[in-house]
């Protein structure tokens, strides 16, 4: 194996850590969270990791990056979590997912213009493929579909999609885990007036649920969109967003582990078509090497 293939494995590993730790956030939402207050677990899952960060670190955004800090945060944090909640309320729990699990073409549809990153045709092929494999491995009766959970399900694979781009397109003159705490506090502080107007007063916090929200907050959301981030800033967008359909691969099998979910051959089968496409989806073209020097070649330079 070469160096580069080598660095290659290496940031799909780190990469990967984001969709893994994502898909533990269900049972732990399920289990441990105050129920039905999707805001106020998504304003506590950004917010204080923020302002943590932004405290250890002590470096605030210059420039321009004061509204592309803004942008990023409302694009991937702000906006997103309510997006996805309401998505998870309107819809059942598998076409919701299956929605999201078609992120990957909207990534690579927005870095063609964005990035110049025209699509592999593998890439494009894998991202069909985990598409129907998370709808395989998840999905479920269509019975109550409503528009609004439509709207938030398309939504949040637009603003999340956008985000992904924007932060491989603006390259960022700091560190990546000071990136994150930008993002974080400003979509958080979007989040704020906003869980307060819907939801009220926050809910009472007992030792399960502060255990459930360092869980997300930490490992969900710090370490998860550092490595996000990562592979962002090293790999080509649709590369990495492939890498995000572990994310429902690893709920379902959180919930066939810990909550008796079913799990049978179609789902097996699910399973096995989205890791396919995201080990396709890291295809690389090998570049062809020069051509070799003609006789001619050699005695004129």
């Amino acid at each position: 194996m070469s160096s580069v293939e080598e660095k290659l494995g290496r940031t799909v590993a780190i990469t990967a850590v984001a969709p893994l730790a994502w898909g533990t956030t269900y049972l732990v939402t399920e289990q441990l969270l105050p129920p039905d207050r999707p805001l106020f677990a998504a304003l506590m899952r950004a917010l204080p990791a923020g302002l943590l960060l932004l405290v250890v670190l002590r470096r605030l955004p210059t420039g321009d990056w004061w509204w592309r800090a803004a942008v990023l945060g409302g694009c991937n944090i702000g906006l997103f979590f309510p997006l996805v909640f309401l998505a998870a309320y309107e819809l059942p729990g598998g076409l919701a997912a299956t929605i999201q699990a078609a992120s990957p073409l909207a990534v690579m549809a927005l870095a063609w213009p964005m990035l110049r990153e025209r699509p592999a045709a593998v890439r494009v092929v894998a991202a069909l493929a985990g598409l129907a494999g998370v709808s395989l491995l998840v999905l479920r009766s269509p019975d109550g579909v409503t528009p609004l959970g439509l709207a938030g399900a398309f939504g949040s694979v637009a603003v999340s999609a956008l985000g992904f781009v924007l932060v491989k397109r603006w390259e960022a003159p700091v560190p990546m885990l000071t990136l994150v705490s930008w993002q974080l506090v400003a979509g958080g502080l979007l989040l704020l007036p906003v869980a307060l107007l819907v939801e009220g007063a926050p809910p009472a916090i007992d030792l399960p649920a502060a255990g459930g929200f360092l869980w997300i907050g930490v490992a969900g959301t710090i370490l998860a969109y550092t490595c996000w981030f990562h592979g962002l800033t090293h790999m080509p967008a649709g590369a990495v967003s492939l890498v995000g359909l572990l994310n429902p691969v690893t709920g379902t099998a959180l919930g066939v582990a810990f909550a008796a979910e079913a799990f049978g051959p179609v789902q097996a089968l699910g399973m096995a078509v989205v890791l396919g496409s995201v080990v396709a989806g890291q295809y690389r073209r090998r570049p062809r090497p020069a051509p070799a020097a003609t006789p001619r070649e050699l005695t004129t330079v």
